[in-house]
């Protein structure tokens, strides 16, 4: 089981991959961890479903995450720990989510769930 370090606002989440250093964790903010149990008390989603989380090529305009509660684990799985929620990704997935924040905002512009990845950079300006 992995070491998961807690601040007051967020939640790092060793990837447990080979190599990988401290700025290559998943974070997760402690906002988005409390709409997640809440999502999943209002839903009556049952405790052993994990979250799971999935990414695909957004094309020039970097990678699409995507979210879900899963009971499921497949064999190319990994299942990471951040603190009572248990995250379920794909092997390939897991190095998309190396050093990206979640967090959930509310605010005018709406709510939701952010992805911020530090190294996605922008090639064109196709907005596609």
């Amino acid at each position: 089981m992995s070491e998961v370090l807690e601040n007051v606002d967020f939640v790092k989440v060793p990837t447990m991959i080979t190599g990988t250093e401290e700025q290559d964790e998943f974070i997760i903010s402690n906002n988005a961890l409390e709409i997640i149990e809440k999502i999943k008390a209002e839903n009556e989603i049952p405790a052993d479903f994990k979250l799971r989380i999935s990414t695909s090529s957004g094309g020039c305009s970097g990678m699409n995450y995507s979210l879900g509660f899963d009971s499921e684990v497949n064999a190319n799985d990994v299942v990471l720990e951040a603190g009572k929620l248990s995250i379920v990704t794909d092997d390939h997935s897991l190095f998309y989510i190396q050093g990206v924040t979640l967090d959930y905002v509310d605010g005018p512009h709406g709510s939701g769930f952010v992805f911020n990845n530090p190294t996605n950079s922008h090639t064109c300006g196709c907005s596609h």
